[in-house]
């Protein structure tokens, strides 16, 4: 049976008299009701994917979509004759998505217990219940982010570089070039909270010690001269990849304590967790402090600790280690570093504060979120 209380991360829709009115292939007149239209514009901005599960001929439905101005909204359409089990089961797969994060909506009963049947798992809602959908829990988060509201152009940006790499034949490091990378490191505003909670939370590969900060506890740190709360987002020529990494960094006269850094798995392949270790190393050298960041083993993180290696932190010891506070975590190592000046990275731009001049961050200074360039 569907999970009721689980939230929707897409739905899928039938066209004709489900988002449309009419049939398309009696008549090429359907209309498509405002309350509709401002639905789609809802979920949307809700982060809740769209796609289309339709029995029609696909060029002429996607054309309608396109002349109805709302043809960019749905990702992964599947229009054929086929069986709308089987589209909705390929829409989960290509979104690596549980079926029970999937909704279906159709005005015939047939098809949704066909859905049913085979998906028991997946949501479906009557034509009649369109009306309804957006005050339903399931599609209406507590907390939406920067990037929820991005999370549809972030997909087609996505799938867009994907079909790039599947025709290009050069070596990756070439292919990596060719995106025309941008990662852009910022101090972490209150807009930014919730989703570096939720990397701090649901990252494990690429997290350093498996700590989870509440906002509550992030907010805090917004406010200490002391620490650093930064985000990094990454984008290229296909669109954003939104907000990739975050760094917890306690700044002292001689030491700089990296308390946590996590990354997104999705971006491991463009090495971006090198470049902002790289980046930390060389803001260091130009302080002249040491480096000392905590790492606790879990059984996923291996990557990140051979990214610490890779880039010169150890286990020596160093008076400054005495500096820090005993930690109650426990299993964490402090891994040592006496960092030297670093170059800019081959594969990317990066844009970034000079944390030894940076002006000190207070939590009233970022109530606003950033200006956007």
């Amino acid at each position: 049976m569907p999970d009721k209380t689980a939230m929707v991360k897409c739905l899928v829709w039938d066209l004709d008299n489900t988002l449309w009115q009419g049939t398309l292939l009696e008549d090429d007149e359907v209309r498509l009701p405002e309350s509709v239209r401002e639905l789609i514009r809802v979920l949307d901005s809700r982060g809740v994917l769209q796609s289309v599960a339709s029995k029609n001929d696909h060029d002429h439905a996607w054309a309608k979509l396109e002349e109805l101005g709302i043809a960019e909204y749905f990702v992964l359409p599947h229009i054929s004759w086929s069986p709308k089990s089987g589209s909705i089961r390929r829409i989960a797969e290509e979104l690596n998505f549980a079926h029970g994060a999937v909704a279906f909506v159709d005005d015939q009963a047939a098809e949704r217990a066909e859905v049913a049947f085979h998906l028991p798992d997946v949501r479906c809602y009557s034509a009649d219940q369109v009306a309804e959908l957006a005050g339903l829990p399931e599609f209406s988060p507590e907390t939406v982010t920067e990037d929820a509201r991005r999370r549809r152009e972030m997909y087609q940006a996505g799938f867009r570089r994907q079909a790039a790499k599947s025709g290009f034949t050069g070596p990756d490091e070439k292919f990596i070039r060719s995106l025309d990378l941008v990662m852009r490191i910022e101090h972490a505003t209150v807009e930014h909270l919730a989703r570096v909670e939720e990397l701090t939370l649901r990252t494990s590969q690429m997290n350093a010690t498996g700590v989870h900060y509440s906002q509550e506890t992030l907010v805090r740190l917004l406010d200490d001269p002391r620490h650093h709360v930064l985000v990094t987002s990454l984008s290229d020529r296909f669109g954003p990849h939104g907000a990739v990494g975050v760094i917890l960094l306690e700044l002292g006269t001689e030491v700089w304590h990296l308390k946590l850094l996590a990354t997104s798995c999705r971006v491991v392949s463009f090495g971006a967790g090198a470049v902002i270790l790289r980046w930390l190393v060389d803001q260091a050298a130009r302080a002249g402090a040491h480096l000392v960041a905590d790492f606790r083993r879990t059984d996923r993180n291996r990557m990140m600790e051979i990214a610490y290696r890779f880039s010169g932190f150890g286990g020596e010891t160093c008076p400054c280690l005495e500096r820090l506070p005993v930690s109650d975590v426990g299993g964490l190592e402090r891994l040592h570093l006496v960092p030297t000046p670093q170059d800019p990275p081959a594969t990317m731009d990066l844009i970034a504060p000079d944390l030894g001049s940076s002006p000190e961050i207070r939590f009233s200074d970022v109530l606003s979120p950033s200006p956007v360039a």
